[in-house]
């Protein structure tokens, strides 16, 4: 017996993961980049404090659940903070932080916003 499709069925499109991974492959040439998600999600809300997650997530080329624990990240680590605007976020970097790894610990966030001139 041949089986057929529910009219209410949704029509087989691409996951929102498959196309941010598509994406994400189609603006990266060599397969990898300098700075990590969390810098590139920081590097927009930094640009636009008011943004939608589902926004950077669309730049960054990564799923807005994978932004929505980076954010979670950045907050845990005191890198940024999140305030309510009526129904949306604000979110504020704290620039003054030091970077986390041994390497750059004595460099803040605020110079590697400056270093990317992105302030």
């Amino acid at each position: 017996m041949r089986k057929t499709k529910s009219p209410l069925a949704k029509p087989s499109q691409p996951t929102s993961r498959a196309k941010a991974r598509k994406v994400a492959r189609a603006s990266v040439a060599g397969g990898w980049t300098f700075l990590t998600n969390h810098a590139h999600v920081l590097i927009c809300l930094t640009f636009d404090p008011h943004a939608l997650l589902r926004d950077v997530a669309q730049s960054v080329g990564v799923t807005e659940r994978a932004v929505q624990g980076i954010v979670k990240d950045l907050e845990s680590a005191g890198v940024l903070s999140r305030s309510r605007n009526g129904r949306r976020n604000v979110y504020q970097i704290n620039a003054g932080l030091p970077l986390r790894h041994p390497i750059e610990a004595h460099r803040t966030v605020a110079d590697l916003l400056d270093a990317l001139v992105l302030r």
